[in-house]
């Protein structure tokens, strides 16, 4: 498995690139976690013999990857938190979709509904109970081979929100067997990459902008991303 990757940090902030199939915090796997990581990574710099703070602010799918946000101290997390809530975060991801039937650009609505029992998001109506609404921006970026490389943009932060537009269009993530893939990716990720993440430093107030390219997969041969560069 790839290792995480620190893309910036300073007293408020940490900034890392997820690897995918990490799990960004601790879960019933028992793997450990980018949370656990980024904790360990912090104590080791600026030897600190007792417990670190991280806050976390946002997290991606554990087969995804890409540029995950955590905050060094309460004041910012919480300072971060509201910009996440208010909508002020500007997400840019990029996933591969089997096929290259989608055309141009569009906006994909609708509302989800998340069943605890499977952990899967499915569209329903406004009026069921639980339904959240889901606003997704995308546009077609490149195709080849039989795949097409979409850039997405979540104007909402709802669970599997990407996962479950690019099903809805027809053109499920590769690798994706949960929505839809029939196929999966090899090393049991999906072709879902959090490329760009773009906010306001909580303490200073300047406009920040991380990035982190398309990963390369160890077995280029199937690999959706292969030969692919964007950022």
């Amino acid at each position: 498995m790839a290792k995480a990757r620190v893309l910036y940090e300073d007293n408020h902030l940490l900034a890392l690139e997820k690897p995918a199939c990490l799990p960004t915090v601790p879960d019933e796997s028992g793997d450990e976690s980018l949370l656990d990581w980024g904790k360990r990574w912090v104590a080791k710099k600026y030897s600190k013999p007792g417990a670190v703070f991280l806050g976390v602010i946002h997290r991606l799918d554990r087969p995804v990857s890409g540029v995950v946000l955590f905050a060094r101290t309460s004041k910012a997390a919480d300072r971060l938190s509201a910009q996440f809530r208010e909508r002020t975060v500007q997400k840019t991801y990029l996933g591969v979709v089997d096929g290259v039937g989608l055309e141009g650009a569009g906006r994909v609505e609708q509302w989800l509904r998340k069943s605890s029992a499977n952990n899967r998001v499915q569209p329903c109506a406004e009026q069921d109970e639980g339904a959240r609404r889901a606003v997704t921006d995308w546009r077609v970026l490149e195709q080849r081979s039989g795949l097409t490389l979409l850039e997405l943009k979540p104007e909402t932060g709802r669970s599997h929100q990407l996962r479950v537009a690019c099903q809805t269009l027809g053109a499920p993530l590769s690798g994706d067997l949960k929505y839809g893939a029939l196929v999966p990716l090899e090393d049991k990720s999906i072709a879902l990459h959090a490329a760009r993440l773009s906010f306001d430093h909580p303490t200073l107030g300047e406009r920040l902008e991380f990035t982190a390219p398309l990963p390369k997969r160890l077995h280029k041969k199937v690999s959706p991303w292969s030969g692919w560069s964007v950022l």
